[in-house]
């Protein structure tokens, strides 16, 4: 149920600061619910670890393709530790340089990937979808300060040797250097530039008492995550002209979250001596290489349980006997749909008529037919695992 996929993802409070944005910084939604971060290290501070590099399809709008960047991609896997496996997926998100050994499967993704390796042919064809190992920046041996992964089942409340990344140990090691000074507790408002649209100050404003200040470069980089990033591009321009733009061609990252119970290992042992988060991924091909279905299947080992527990219809006792004899074979597959390009999608800001602070608006309309792609694509995936 809702409850259940919900909960499943949950966090523990550790992990609010992750997701809580500051007073100041006003937007509003319509369509779409968008997930921000002001964490330092922003919203992969509290994911699951997935990381995988685009192929020349998904780069087509851009002007270079994979071939080009992919040293920059085996640099990034050299520096955080990136586990990947040269398998059926590897046609999707394609297999460079500095990926790491896998990590040891549990018991129930183990039985899944026997399965598929038994019925591989026929599942490739009448579903066109592939099982593999995801993409996952975790460590499967020592790097640097940093150790491996010892399946102690602490992911969800943060892996105590960091073998899981998270951006905060790189910038933790670029504060090390005498060079880089680092400001939090600030929050960018807009760039400022001259004739020449050359860019000559950034001025951001302190979170507690928004008193403002200038600062000045030689080269500024504009990172602040997708929509955060767009309104300051747009709050700069208005700033300069008095207009504010419209970025059109805004993309949802949609995901759907399909549960599961693997058959074969009703009434298993469960091990909580293992990996949390997802060892597993799955391929659907579409009838456009372009839209091409990416799913991330984890199995349930150390996730808060209560909620499950409290959702069957049954008496307290009952319920702990059924779960406790389903849990190793419980799962979720989450499946990540394409997206594309589309002018009706946009962000923008606008005048909030009580702070008189720029508000980010965000405007999202699927596609007219995205309640078939989503039904078809789940059908799918339930046919694939039974």
């Amino acid at each position: 149920g809702e409850d259940y996929v919900t909960k499943y993802y949950g966090f523990p409070p550790t992990k609010n600061h992750v997701f809580s944005s500051p007073r100041s910084f006003l937007y509003e939604a319509h369509g779409m619910q968008p997930l921000l971060s002001f964490a330092q290290g922003g919203l992969a501070e509290a994911w699951t670890g997935g990381a995988y590099p685009l192929n020349d399809y998904e780069l087509s709008d851009f002007p270079f393709n994979y071939q080009e960047i992919e040293p920059h991609y085996s640099e990034v896997a050299k520096r955080i530790g990136l586990i990947g496996v040269n398998d059926d997926l590897a046609k999707y998100y394609p297999y460079h340089e500095y990926l790491l050994e896998p990590l040891r499967l549990d018991q129930n993704s183990a039985s899944l990937v026997d399965e598929y390796e038994k019925r591989k042919s026929f599942l490739n064809n009448k579903y066109k979808c592939y099982l593999g190992r995801s993409r996952v920046t975790t460590l499967s041996r020592d790097i640097g300060d940093r150790k491996a992964c010892t399946y102690c089942g602490r992911c969800l409340w943060g892996c105590p040797t960091e073998g899981l990344y998270t951006p905060s140990i790189t910038l933790r090691e670029c504060r090390k250097y005498p060079n880089l000074t680092y400001i939090p507790n600030m929050l960018v408002s807009h760039f400022s530039y001259d004739a020449s649209g050359r860019i000559t100050s950034v001025t951001a404003e302190t979170i507690n008492n928004h008193q403002t200040d200038q600062f000045t470069a030689d080269h500024y980089v504009l990172a602040a995550g997708t929509l955060s990033s767009a309104k300051i591009f747009i709050q700069s321009i208005k700033h300069q002209t008095g207009e504010a733009m419209k970025l059109c061609g805004l993309m949802d990252n949609r995901q759907i979250l399909i549960p599961f119970l693997n058959l074969r290992m009703l009434g298993e042992h469960y091990n909580s001596e293992n990996y949390q988060y997802h060892q597993l991924a799955i391929g659907i091909e579409t009838e456009y290489p372009e839209e091409y279905i990416h799913g991330q299947i984890t199995t349930l080992k150390t996730a808060m349980v209560h909620p499950v527990i409290q959702n069957e219809p049954v008496d307290l006792r009952t319920a702990a006997f059924i779960f406790r004899n389903v849990r190793a074979g419980l799962g979720v597959v989450n499946l990540n749909l394409p997206d594309q390009r589309r002018k009706t999608n946009y962000v923008t800001v606008e005048t909030d008529p009580n702070s008189r602070r720029d508000k980010l608006m965000i405007h999202y309309t699927p596609e007219k037919d995205y309640v078939k792609v989503i039904n078809k694509a789940v059908k799918t995936v339930k046919g694939f695992l039974w």
